[in-house]
């Protein structure tokens, strides 16, 4: 890892710190050791339940991947050009290929950015079907304090499709504004020196601004999954990061721990702190893939993984900012999880810097990958991204 933190002790210029572990080449050892930086909750597995995904021999070599510029290249010229940290390809149950870099391990956690959203999209299923969570409640049922914000009268499903009304802009490249106020709130920005300390449920509060109606297009907004992360505490009475632990990760038959950010008063960043191993996020596109089920076990209602699948808004996505990112493709947003529609559709997750997970149901295949790309939002590693998906589903089933 030239250049950040390859040893010990780092100099002061090699230092990965709060102020730059987000930004390159900084962000390839801090998104691997985010509870060095910042505040975390852990979210225990059950070491005695690992759901095995047993390896094959499988060559990708005969990949041949568009690369946006007239052009193909093979899967280690990909991987290497989307600064991939970790890559795992899994066809009906079994692991055609696991890669890692840039100081990486199968037992190492990264941060997953905005594929965390995906993660309560799942348990947010799992607690409305146990009766704790009711999607047509606004969001004030659960949380008065959101009555003088700009989330009054928006839903839980409203939220769960980033389908409010709320003006803010998710200018990453911000150096000012609600954003980085928004980042100070969750331990991931240090403060000046003459600031006082802040929390997120009092930023989700002062969040007053409305851009238009709620129930309209997709409109992507990281602050409405912190508050339905608020919202889910409230319902159940217990935090995020225990019922995550009981009601998924255990049952999963995760092999190891994973964890999340917490701001300096335990709560959850829920919009994108969550960090777990690339197999076991891949163990989570399985369970996706086969219907929310372990086996015999249902531990994702079903109905909720076909509800993502066929429900979604496309009028609402095609007004909404992130066509740019999939050309070509018929889209939806539906409970935190983006849905290419068609006969045999697919299910992805994206989270800045380069973080995905792919499910396609019908042919069994699931990819997961993380990054450590310079840019929060690399358009052109993002489509290459889907293109190489595109690619692996045809190489593996022939079409």
């Amino acid at each position: 890892m030239s250049g950040s933190m390859d040893r010990f002790p780092s100099g002061p210029e090699a230092q990965a710190t709060l102020a730059n572990w987000r930004t390159s080449p900084f962000n390839r050892w801090g998104f691997q050791h985010v509870r060095e930086i910042v505040p975390s909750a852990d979210i225990p597995n059950d070491p005695d339940d690992l759901w095995r995904l047993p390896p094959v021999d499988t060559d990708l070599g005969a990949l041949a991947i568009d690369d946006g510029r007239g052009g193909h290249v093979g899967l280690d010229e990909y991987l290497t050009r989307t600064s991939t940290d970790a890559f795992v390809v899994v066809h009906r149950g079994r692991v055609l290929r696991e890669h890692y870099a840039h100081g990486m391990g199968p037992a190492t956690p990264h941060i997953l950015m905005s594929v965390s959203k995906s993660m309560l999209g799942l348990l947010a299923g799992i607690l409305a079907a146990n009766g704790v969570l009711d999607f047509e409640a606004p969001a004030e049922q659960y949380v008065p304090e959101a009555k003088g914000s700009a989330f009054r009268g928006a839903t839980v499903r409203q939220l769960l499709d980033m389908r409010s009304g709320l003006a803010f802009d998710e200018d990453y490249f911000a150096t000012a504004g609600p954003i980085v106020q928004y980042r100070k709130a969750t331990n991931w920005n240090p403060l000046e020196p003459s600031e006082a300390a802040s929390d997120l449920r009092s930023f989700l509060q002062a969040l007053d601004i409305p851009g238009g109606p709620h129930g309209g297009a997709f409109n992507y907004v990281s602050p409405c999954t912190d508050l339905l992360g608020w919202i889910i505490e409230r319902a159940s009475g217990r935090r995020f990061a225990d019922l995550f632990s009981e009601l998924l990760w255990t049952r999963l038959g995760a092999a190891r721990p994973c964890y999340i950010t917490v701001d300096r008063l335990g709560a959850p960043r829920c919009a994108g702190g969550m960090c777990m191993t690339a197999m076991d996020l891949a163990r989570v596109g399985q369970l996706v893939a086969e219907g929310g089920r372990r086996g015999g076990r249902q531990i994702v209602p079903g109905g909720w993984i076909g509800d993502i699948v066929a429900a979604g808004d496309p009028d609402a996505w095609l007004v909404g900012p992130f066509v740019s990112y999939f050309p070509d493709r018929f889209m939806h947003y539906r409970a935190k999880w983006y849905v290419e529609r068609g006969a045999e559709p697919v299910l992805s997750c994206l989270g800045i810097h380069g973080q995905h997970l792919f499910v396609d149901p019908a042919r069994q295949i699931v990819v997961a990958k993380f990054s450590s790309q310079a840019s929060p939002l690399d358009g052109d590693a993002i489509r290459m991204t889907y293109r190489a998906f595109d690619a692996i589903r045809a190489l593996l089933t022939g079409s």
